[in-house]
């Protein structure tokens, strides 16, 4: 399948999704914005109302953090699934197995879009001014998509092969949840050797916070760290997609006869 044919039908695949999903509820497509801040509200209850949280700018601190994160998350959970949920399809015509999640993951873009909208909007609203150091944001938008993308395809493969793997990457989703930042500053450990440790072994912890250091504290990320985890992910998408090319035929028949 040519490339652009391929980027055209997970594209068609991915809109077709979003307004199937919109259809089943009242709200529609507000749920795109709503649910990822209903989130962050939960959070800001239990850390501020009932832990008794005094971070200055926590709330902040907080949507950036997590609503960076949902990104992922959700993208990685339903790409996981996408091969053996699309198994009815994979049965009748031939694709490429990496159409499955790629759609899952152009679909999860077009909902963060919006989401990345209202919270220019938030952080705007508080105070934080739109500033040169905005553009950075493009690099950083596009090695995260890298690294989405790469982690979905795995996540695919996985799960095709065992079902097993998609509890284990439900933990991983939560495990990285509360390390790589969302609730803590990883600036604030004390120690630069174990902050530098820490975004240096996740790179979620990194990514996270180059987005507060953009958006609220006017200052770039370093940028030779950013291309490093752009390198490493890109280079495992590559992988992935051979390695998906080339056992086409193994992940369908593993699919349909879960």
């Amino acid at each position: 399948m040519p490339f652009l044919q391929y980027l055209r039908l997970a594209d068609t695949m991915a809109r077709m999704a979003l307004r199937a999903d919109a259809s089943r509820y009242f709200l529609g497509y507000i749920w795109w914005v709503l649910e990822p801040f209903l989130w962050v509200g939960v959070f800001y209850l239990v850390f501020v109302v009932l832990l008794g949280s005094r971070e200055p700018n926590f709330l902040m601190f907080l949507a950036t953090g997590k609503l960076a994160f949902v990104w992922f998350s959700k993208t990685l959970s339903q790409a996981s699934n996408s091969i053996v949920s699309g198994k009815g399809l994979v049965g009748k015509i031939s694709v490429p197995m990496s159409l499955f999640p790629m759609a899952v993951v152009q679909e999860g873009l077009y909902r963060q879009a919006a989401v990345f909208v209202m919270l220019a909007a938030l952080v705007v609203g508080d105070g934080y001014a739109i500033t040169a150091t905005w553009w950075y944001l493009a690099p950083l938008l596009l090695v995260y998509y890298i690294l989405i993308l790469a982690c979905s395809f795995l996540g695919a493969c996985l799960v095709c092969i065992a079902r097993d793997f998609a509890q284990l990457i439900s933990l991983g989703v939560m495990f990285l949840l509360f390390m790589s930042g969302i609730f803590w500053d990883v600036r604030t450990l004390g120690d630069p050797h174990k902050t530098e440790l820490v975004m240096n072994l996740n790179p979620l912890a990194f990514i996270l916070d180059a987005f507060r250091q953009i958006m609220m504290y006017n200052t770039p990320p370093d940028m030779v760290h950013l291309a490093a985890i752009g390198a490493g992910f890109g280079a495992m998408l590559l992988v992935m997609v051979m390695i998906m090319r080339g056992g086409s035929q193994y992940l369908a028949l593993k699919a349909l006869t879960a």
